[in-house]
């Protein structure tokens, strides 16, 4: 039992469903004092602090960069607990996994990032520059009182950060094989197409929304936004919920809504997007309220010193040379990058991430560790 597989263990038993900590960050500040680390805790929400934030940092005796470790102690929840082979709060293991809600996303990489920092303040207590660790348990929620909150302190205080991990379920196949070094955009909408409720015999007298909206929506979801870019897939627009009607099998309804999501590179900006969806619903008549939220920018960090010390961290453990990819969701990562020069994500394997029976594979932890520890040792011994 390895430090950083007991304190996955630890983690994993403290049911934390965003945007609940369950003494998490607690834990890990107990620790992280221990071995010297500065902590100050970041509480954010009503009544004085419903999310838990954590920034702890350790002062090297040498000018130097700080290079921070970021990730979060809250989960999904786990729904039906009986469709899960053990308990999801309570850690097992079986065939060489570990088990449990958050294993992958993303307490194992929090662990192994604690585990690591320890490891190498003890070793190298004269570092150049910080170690820093960003903690929240706001990501996998609104992400509103988070990462977001702990980046406008930092603004607030004119520090900035060299270098960012945000410890993100990266891997594919293996431990190592890809690296994230950027996301795209986000930008959803909310559609109401207005029409004209009345019965389905007589169709004259009423103004069918679903009827009116179908060919702008098949010219949407057949359109090419952009061709991507060196770094990103091109742009994708894809309808997640549809409603219409009152559920009686012979009445028109009078409106449909309709939401729908970009993922999109920064070849496009949140704006152009929106003007190309207007037009079209201009051009096929179709009389509309609408909605938008951007939740987040694309953001690319290009191959630089974190990448290559990160890279290399993973050739010297997994002997493979990662892939640097922009795929996937949204990350907290859209929020450091407002105050770090580099930002990366590198975790486990992501297959499980967010299903029952969650797991980790325990002999990629140990390395993923190691990595942490030796990306901090190229950057600051």
């Amino acid at each position: 039992m390895t430090p950083a597989l007991r304190l996955a263990e630890e983690l994993i038993a403290r049911p934390s469903v965003s945007p609940d900590d369950a003494g998490c960050q607690e834990l890990i500040q107990q620790r992280l004092q221990a071995a010297g680390f500065e902590c100050v805790p970041l509480p954010h929400g009503p009544e004085g602090g419903v999310v838990s934030n954590l920034y702890a940092l350790h002062h090297g005796s040498r000018p130097g960069p700080t290079v921070a470790l970021a990730g979060h102690t809250d989960v999904v929840p786990p729904g039906p607990q009986d469709a899960w082979t053990t308990p999801p709060f309570v850690p097992s293991h079986r065939d060489g996994r570990l088990y449990g809600r958050g294993a992958a996303d993303m307490k194992t990489s929090v662990a192994a990032m604690v585990v690591a920092a320890e490891e190498f303040v003890a070793a190298r207590p004269d570092h150049a520059g910080v170690v820093a660790l960003l903690l929240t348990s706001d990501e996998e929620s609104k992400a509103v009182d988070g990462t977001v909150r702990v980046v406008e302190w930092l603004q607030a205080r004119g520090q900035r950060l060299q270098a960012c991990i945000v410890g993100e379920p990266t891997s594919v196949q293996r431990l190592g094989d890809t690296v994230k070094n950027g996301r795209r955009g986000s930008l959803s909408a909310r559609l109401r197409v207005i029409g004209v409720q009345g019965h389905v015999a007589y169709p004259h007298l009423a103004r069918n929304p679903v009827h009116v909206v179908a060919p702008a929506l098949a010219e949407l979801a057949a359109t090419q936004w952009d061709e991507g870019s060196a770094h990103f897939p091109p742009t994708t627009w894809q309808v997640s919920n549809i409603h219409a009607g009152t559920g009686a099998g012979n009445v028109i309804p009078g409106d449909a809504v309709i939401d729908f999501n970009f993922r999109f590179a920064p070849v496009s900006t949140p704006e152009a997007l929106q003007a190309r969806v207007l037009d079209v619903l201009q051009r096929h008549g179709v009389e509309h309220e609408i909605q938008w939220r951007l939740s987040a920018e694309p953001f690319l960090t290009e191959p630089g010193t974190l990448s290559e010390a990160l890279a290399a961290a993973i050739r010297a453990e997994c002997g493979i040379v990662p892939e640097l990819s922009t795929s996937g969701g949204t990350s907290d990562g859209r929020f450091i990058r407002l105050v770090c020069d580099q930002v990366v994500e590198f975790g486990p394997v992501n297959a499980s991430i967010h299903q029952v029976d969650e797991h980790v594979e325990v002999a990629a932890i140990e390395p993923l560790k190691n990595i942490y520890r030796r990306t901090l040792e190229l950057l600051l011994a």
